[in-house]
């Protein structure tokens, strides 16, 4: 509530809208008694994670490369509510074959539910100082997922933290928004930005967003934690051609039915062709001011005229990182 009172939700009135629902399941869901609390990793198959220099050296490394498109690990392959929640509903009818009628709802990151906090408290890890959650086995590079249950479950313990005095995550952000341990600005973070904030992204943050179109892996990459991050197992969560390694102008040329055909079924598509556009052209002034390549002016041009203002004004931001070269 006090993190709320701050302000540092934004836009995000949905963490707002429910009162304390959010931290008490059985307002939320009348008669649970307990709460099972799941993970999923989500790296892409193939993941090189024994291999050096690294996975995380490999995405870093994508910073380097301007003009390539940097979409953030987990929103490459399937959109993870579908996955996750498909998976824990089959895993409740399990439960209701061995043990009868059962009132359960299941959730992943869909309602009023405080997931990290479920999961920290029933021992799938410890909160980092980013404020993720952190698994000895498994790093943070995982979706969380719970189901509400009408029956007592005898509880689990929470673990013991394991952060000491690390403080990599902090130190990487590139727009600082974790202002202290445990404790985040979400309307300076570029997942934020990029993904849940609807209009224009703030002039002094833009230069900081690089090439990060949707989303942003910074403070988890950094962490030593993720070392022990595990692929998944499943192909559901591979990244899709097209999202991996892709120039931003070849992005900013897909028109809305092309946007529509290749996020489907995807999480990228929950940010609309609108946002997509914004999000590419701030990229593309950033790319532009660090090469002058005529080419990401070229593409810029050509949306100058656009029908929304959002992407108009972004746009001829981007046009004028030129005169910063």
């Amino acid at each position: 509530m006090h993190w709320l009172a701050q302000g540092f939700h934004g836009e995000m009135h949905y963490m707002e809208a429910h009162g304390l629902k959010r931290a008490r399941p059985a307002e939320l869901v009348p008669g649970t008694v307990s709460v099972i609390t799941a993970r999923m990793d989500y790296l892409p198959r193939g993941t090189p994670v024994d291999v050096p220099p690294g996975w995380q050296a490999m995405e870093f490394e994508r910073l380097r490369r301007p003009d390539e498109a940097i979409v953030s690990v987990y929103a490459r392959g399937r959109d993870y509510h579908k996955v996750l929640r498909a998976r824990l509903q089959k895993l409740c009818d399990r439960i209701a074959q061995a043990v009868g009628p059962l009132g359960h709802r299941v959730f992943t990151d869909s309602a009023p539910v405080l997931e990290a906090e479920l999961a920290k408290r029933s021992g799938q890890g410890w909160r980092g100082k980013h404020t993720l959650v952190l698994n000895r086995e498994g790093g943070s590079m995982f979706f969380l997922g719970e189901i509400y249950v009408d029956m007592p479950l005898e509880p689990s313990a929470p673990v013991t933290a394991h952060c000491g005095s690390c403080q990599a995550c902090m130190d990487v952000c590139p727009t600082k928004a974790i202002i202290a341990p445990y404790r985040l600005d979400a309307r300076r973070c570029i997942s934020y930005l990029t993904i849940e904030h609807s209009g224009p992204i703030p002039l002094e943050l833009r230069p900081l967003l690089a090439n990060r179109i949707y989303g942003c892996d910074d403070c988890q990459l950094v962490c030593p934690w993720n070392k022990y991050a595990q692929p998944s197992q499943l192909p559901d969560f591979d990244a899709r051609a097209g999202l991996t390694g892709q120039q931003l102008v070849h992005l900013f040329a897909w028109d809305e039915p092309t946007f529509l055909r290749l996020t489907e079924g995807g999480p990228i598509r929950r940010i609309g062709h609108e946002r997509w556009l914004r999000n590419i052209a701030v990229a593309l002034g950033n790319a532009l001011r660090a090469t002058g390549d005529a080419g990401l002016r070229a593409a810029l041009q050509s949306r100058a005229q656009h029908e929304s203002a959002l992407v108009r004004e972004h746009v001829a931001w981007a046009l004028a990182q030129r005169d910063f070269e």
